[in-house]
């Protein structure tokens, strides 16, 4: 059986706030290693071999605490885990891109799985990505326990894939900052054991 435990980045640094980010490259608050810190400890009895992140370093910065704790401070950056790309949206507030392109900004909130960012890429793009790169980790880990420290968007995927849910419904899948998830794979075949579980202390 493989083990995947899927966690979401920390609470990122303040520029992040209020603001359109997925390919911005913002790191992690001081609460959001605190976070990290808190999953590390949750996890330490875990037998995980191995610890993937995105490149973005709100998610490297947490990955190298688990990877502390866990691989000797081994990690493997997965280029494809990263989150969608906004194109023009990036690090704009929400009511500079109402102000902008009204027409997209309502459709983007009506119906967010159905957009393609100016300049970014559509959410069918990043999911193609994302779940040809998460197979190729599943595969090469099979049997084992393993990590994986992305972005909230990453995760709604990966778990709803597991679901057999529609793509238009991912957004039901609450996924708060430094969020633990476990998927287990039985001869391929996916269980979500835990979803959207936040250390507290």
């Amino acid at each position: 059986m493989t083990h995947v435990w899927l966690i979401r980045h920390g609470d990122p640094a303040v520029e992040a706030r209020n603001r359109c980010y997925g390919s911005l490259d913002v790191g992690l608050s001081e609460e959001g290693h605190k976070q990290l810190e808190r999953v590390a400890d949750y996890l330490q009895s875990e037998p995980i071999s191995a610890v993937y992140t995105s490149p973005r370093s709100r998610a490297l910065e947490g990955a190298r605490i688990l990877a502390s704790t866990f691989s000797g401070g081994i990690l493997t950056v997965a280029e494809d885990l990263r989150e969608i790309d906004f194109g023009d949206f990036e690090g704009l507030t929400y009511e500079e891109i109402a102000g902008r392109n009204p027409e997209l900004y309502h459709l983007w909130m009506e119906n967010p799985t159905e957009v393609l960012f100016p300049n970014g890429e559509s959410f069918r793009e990043m999911r193609d990505r994302v779940l040809k790169a998460f197979d190729a980790i599943q595969r090469k880990h099979d049997g084992q326990t393993i990590a994986v420290v992305t972005h909230g968007g990453v995760n709604r995927i990966l778990l709803a894939h597991a679901l057999r849910m529609p793509i238009n419904c991912i957004f039901r899948l609450a996924q708060d900052y430094s969020a633990i998830n476990l998927i287990e794979f039985m001869q391929g075949f996916p269980v979500v054991r835990l979803l959207n579980f936040v250390v507290h202390r």
